[in-house]
């Protein structure tokens, strides 16, 4: 099972929904590839039996990559029987994938003209399988320049290509299916038409729940290029406990403060605060973290800067423990030996009393997933592990027995950057290059940007230490510790040494 999935049934297919045939449709460098990969990543992670057929790939596979770009157009009759060889291969083998119990299958293409898509819809109402369209419509050449320049220049097409001459190539790619491309206008269909990368939707005779849920979804999807950044709290004052909601121990205030300057830092060296062309405008920094005080208090660093927005969040809290809380692992072994048996049996979906899964977990997430879909600013998310671990895993379409042991270490950054291939990773070590920080200087700092912080509370005192608590912080300047979060769930991995000055660090994914 995956990792959202409500429930299993004797087929495979859940929602009543049949088998449903996603058909792309629009010119090259629209977001096409993007949007099939986009898809098949949240389908996956509802459980949905989802595959998807790229047209460019089977052409690959058959012809290799040594072509001339009027191979792929229309009125190149000499190449038309094998392109016609190539699409009826991919789409063989998406219809025999159906019979075997798929359930979504989306067929990566141009399919521009519409005799082709008459064809593709003939065939698959023929295997009793709903065809299904996504048009992607781009009007607008700043936006088709940036997907050639981001995307098309780095596929396997354009191995070893001067990167001027790929972006000229794949312009008269385009320019050769131009005058054979019309837009879908059979109202019996039904379709989505994506226009300028989201700024607009149509949709038309879109029937059922799952139908519904791709629609809903692509309402939330863009394709600009943007980074998201993960990194956890700092360590509390008393670890042991969830009820607690303690705040920052020291070390976790010196930590803050080293995640902002070097995270401030990358992102400068790195030129994601200035555009890199005249179109482009430059991305800002969105925050995200969770309402609890750690959480909070770790991402409150960032609030002195005024043109990044702090959002806490309660939906990103971490799972609750349960009756477990405030107990050692050796604790609950001896407590609930039973209930450890069956977490050790399926750690994903089994819950103590009163506590949370990790499965209960990543449904109360889908919420922020589809947000995180829309958002176009740069996003960094400050959480705990058991919250990172299940983006991470939705992010990579990582199956659900995975996410358990995912390895997140304290003290990393880490920097996802999805493209329309794949998900490009890299993980930093945060170096400490704070002598000390002035707690009670960043308490008045807290309160005074308290105003800026969207869906805060009227006062934000609840996210600070208590003054008056004898373990608070009160000494100006606070020294380091290495105290750890314990994690019963956490599989002990050899952690790769990082190099410090946060040098990058090279981590199998």
């Amino acid at each position: 099972m995956f990792p959202g999935q409500l429930y299993k049934t004797e087929s495979g297919r859940l929602f009543h929904a049949g088998a449903i045939a996603i058909i792309l449709v629009g010119l090259p460098a629209r977001g096409k590839t993007a949007i099939s990969r986009s898809l098949y990543r949240y389908l996956r992670w509802l459980g949905v039996q989802t595959k998807v057929f790229s047209v460019g790939n089977y052409r690959r596979q058959i012809i290799g990559v040594e072509i001339t770009n009027d191979f792929f157009s229309p009125a190149n009759k000499a190449t038309a029987d094998l392109r016609s060889k190539i699409a009826n291969a991919c789409l063989d083998d998406m219809v025999q994938w159906f019979s075997s119990g798929g359930q979504v299958g989306i067929l990566d293409g141009s399919n521009t003209t519409e005799e082709r898509r008459l064809e593709l819809v003939e065939r698959f109402k023929t295997a009793n399988i709903h065809p299904m369209f996504i048009e992607s419509i781009c009007d607008n050449p700043a936006i088709v320049d940036a997907n050639i320049r981001s995307v098309k220049v780095s596929s396997p097409d354009y191995v070893g290509w001067d990167r001027s001459d790929a972006v000229d190539d794949f312009k008269r790619r385009i320019d050769n299916h131009v005058p054979f491309y019309t837009t879908i206008s059979d109202l019996n269909l039904s379709f989505v038409k994506v226009i300028n990368a989201g700024e607009k939707i149509m949709v038309n005779n879109a029937q059922g729940f799952l139908q519904s849920k791709i629609v809903y979804y692509l309402t939330n999807l863009h394709i600009s290029p943007r980074t998201i950044y993960f990194a956890r709290n700092g360590v509390s004052l008393n670890e042991s406990s969830y009820r607690a909601d303690a705040p920052l121990a020291p070390a976790g205030q010196r930590y803050a403060e080293n995640l902002k300057n070097f995270l401030l830092k990358l992102r400068e060296n790195s030129g994601q605060t200035s555009p890199s062309t005249p179109t482009e405008t430059p991305r800002q920094l969105t925050v995200w973290t969770s309402s609890r005080k750690r959480s909070f208090q770790t991402a409150a660093y960032f609030l002195d800067h005024e043109e990044i927005i702090v959002r806490p969040r309660s939906v990103l809290g971490e799972r609750n423990p349960g009756v477990c809380d405030q107990m050692t692992a050796q604790e609950v072994q001896k407590m609930y030996p039973d209930e450890c048996l069956r977490a050790a049996n399926d750690p994903y979906r089994h819950r103590f009393p009163r506590a949370e899964s990790y499965y209960d977990l990543a449904n109360r997430l889908e919420k922020v997933i589809l947000e995180l879909e829309r958002e176009k600013n740069d996003v960094l998310i400050v959480a705990h592990e058991s919250v990172i671990r299940c983006l991470y895993g939705y992010l990579h379409g990582l199956a659900e027995s995975e996410i358990p042991s995912l390895e997140i270490p304290e003290g990393v950054l880490l920097e996802l950057t999805p493209m329309a291939y794949t998900i490009e990773e890299k993980r930093y070590q945060v170096p400490d290059t704070v002598a000390n920080v002035d707690w009670q200087h960043q308490v008045a700092n807290l309160n005074s940007f308290a105003v800026s912080v969207p869906a805060s509370p009227e006062c934000v005192g609840h996210y600070l230490p208590d003054s008056s608590s004898p373990s608070s912080p009160s000494s100006s300047t606070l020294a380091l510790s290495s105290t750890a979060s314990p994690t019963l769930t956490s599989k002990p991995r050899e952690l790769i040494e990082a190099p410090s000055q946060g040098s990058e660090v090279s981590v199998p994914v």
